[in-house]
């Protein structure tokens, strides 16, 4: 493992639709065990596991029941403590997600605070309504609907900004943050060796009021109180141990909050999670729509924020794909002529930025979004209430059943494909069938296949992941954007004591014409994803469809 967090790159896995062992159709942690030698070959330093604790499974285990234990439906206890020795014996540290915004109404601080417990009910935001039967604020939740709950008993509502089983925590009750430290203690001392932490800048609400728009986000987003809150957290667990990386995964928020998230002096988290440029081929801040992709958005948004960060001595998570997105291939590539192309392509993009490469699983293998054909092949609550909220907006079934193929989160969480078999090797042929169905190319697209081809999108990306290990310049160096206003090339230069690096990229299926492109003689061509060079004469770069190459000098 290389405990600089620079250098080293993370491996997302959802355990859920990773490898099932015991053949009940879901992943569990026995499979990850499993899997481990595919992980280190790939290369990676440390492996994020989604949440396997004890809950009720209403938002795929982001709606926490119990933080100490595991859930029985992926393993035990002993599961979890073999995972972490396995993997430091193969030098992969595991990180942990860790949900502390809200918790599952079936955790017991919950329980109690309904039984009227005056201690636990100052855990969680209850709040009078405005009137008969009128919420205290017209907040709308992330998951569809209003945000607040009614609780006859105590004539009182309370916030879930996700799904109505989520009970948001009350961060200004000091005994919650002592909960939380304590939470993070015990696992500390189990081994872990990373923390992610989920939805976090939503834990410091401003006030209570109304808001214009009506979802509320001005009023709970990076809040008044939130570095307080992460030194605090920082200063009291994770923060004694240089060795543990943390990323908090940051909701619709502003590069000048990161700044101090993940600022190198700042005390709160090694990195950051953004979605800014995941929203490119969304309307505003509306994804349930079908919109082109914005290339010059794109890059606006990814260099400001690469630019901007390293300015401030900060450090990016940098990624294209996790469990909440569709399938980058799918996405900004092309599934068909130029799919291992497109795949490779995307994956220079990302590799060579400033900042620490996430690979999701599957993403390494060039895994496409679903072929579901029916929405009662879809699982996720977010898609199946906004099918219908779609609907309820005007839109015909089978025009909301096009937007939610398209955005899904479901799309990154059909089985990982090892393999051509009936269940490409994510169970048994004789299993249970998978809690949501394997994609039909699973015979085609495969981890099987790519381990023995060369010129796999395995292998590319493995290459990938040791140039940033061997090349200081990716690691530490500075970054210009190039290209910048250039129609169909994502471009950039990294510098590092008198150390050069150049990645240029064709972000679409036709050949494009970079005028002005750097002089490129006397570099080492480090990687590319087609064979032959790519043409540079008097300034001027012939790129192929989705052509990628990085130089080094």
């Amino acid at each position: 493992m290389n405990n600089d967090f620079r250098k080293s790159t993370v491996y997302q896995i959802y355990p859920k639709s990773f490898c099932d062992t015991n053949k009940d159709g879901l992943g569990d942690l026995r499979g990850v065990i499993e899997k481990l030698d595919y992980i280190k070959e790939l290369g990676v330093d440390y492996i994020w596991l989604t949440p396997f604790f004890v809950s009720p499974q209403n938002d795929n285990g982001y709606d926490v029941e119990d933080y100490y234990n595991i859930d029985p439906r992926y393993g035990t206890m002993e599961d979890v403590e073999e995972l972490i020795a396995e993997g430091k014996k193969r030098g992969i540290g595991l990180m942990f997600d860790m949900v502390f915004n809200h918790v599952s109404t079936r955790h017991e601080w919950f329980r109690k605070a309904m039984e009227g417990d005056p201690y636990y009910k100052d855990f969680f935001i209850f709040r009078k309504g405005k009137g008969d039967g009128v919420p205290p604020t017209n907040w709308e939740s992330k998951f569809g609907g209003n945000a607040w709950e009614y609780v006859e008993k105590f004539d009182e509502y309370y916030l879930h900004l996700f799904d109505v089983t989520q009970a948001d925590l009350n961060w200004e009750n000091e005994n919650v943050r002592k909960e939380i430290q304590k939470i993070l203690k015990f696992w500390m001392e189990k081994g872990v060796r990373g923390f992610r932490f989920d939805v976090i800048n939503l834990i410091s609400k401003a006030c209570y009021e109304d808001d214009e728009t009506g979802d509320g986000r001005k009023y709970y987003t990076d809040g008044p109180k939130i570095h307080q809150y992460l030194k605090e957290m920082h200063d009291a667990t994770f923060g004694k141990d240089e060795g543990i990386v943390t990323v908090g995964e940051m909701s619709s928020t502003t590069m000048e909050n990161c700044f101090k998230y993940a600022g190198r002096d700042t005390g709160e988290l090694s990195m950051v999670f953004s979605f800014h440029h995941l929203k490119v081929d969304f309307m505003g801040n509306e994804k349930w729509v079908l919109v082109p992709t914005d290339f010059q958005k794109l890059k606006d948004i990814i260099f400001d924020w690469q630019t901007k960060m390293a300015e401030h001595n900060a450090w990016n998570a940098v990624f294209w794909c996790n469990h909440d997105q569709p399938r980058v291939v799918s996405r900004f590539g092309d599934e068909g002529k130029y799919w291992k192309e497109s795949a490779k392509m995307l994956g220079t993009i990302i590799h060579c930025l400033r900042g620490t490469p996430y690979v999701y699983q599957g993403e390494e293998i060039g895994m496409t979004n679903t072929d579901f054909t029916d929405i009662s092949q879809f699982k996720d609550v977010e898609s199946l209430n906004h099918y219908q909220i779609l609907q309820d907006k005007g839109l015909s079934a089978s025009d909301a059943l096009r937007i939610i193929q398209i955005h899904s989160r479901d799309n990154g969480r059909t089985p990982m494909q090892w393999d051509d078999t009936k269940y490409a090797g994510f169970s048994a042929e004789d299993s249970a069938e998978p809690w949501i169905a394997v994609n039909g190319n699973h015979t085609r697209i495969n981890a099987a296949e790519q381990l023995k081809d060369e010129d796999s999108i395995f292998h590319y990306y493995q290459k990938l992941i040791a140039m940033r290990k061997e090349l200081d310049v990716i690691a530490y160096g500075d970054i210009e954007p190039l290209a910048v206003k250039d129609p169909c090339v994502f471009a950039y230069r990294r510098t590092y004591e008198g150390h050069e690096l150049i990645a240029a990229a064709n972000f679409y299926g036709r050949d494009c014409t970079w005028k002005g492109a750097p002089d490129v003689t006397g570099y080492e061509r480090v990687i590319g994803n087609y064979k032959d060079a790519v043409s540079v004469e008097n300034g001027v770069m012939n790129l192929r469809p989705y052509e990628a190459a990085v130089w080094y000098k």
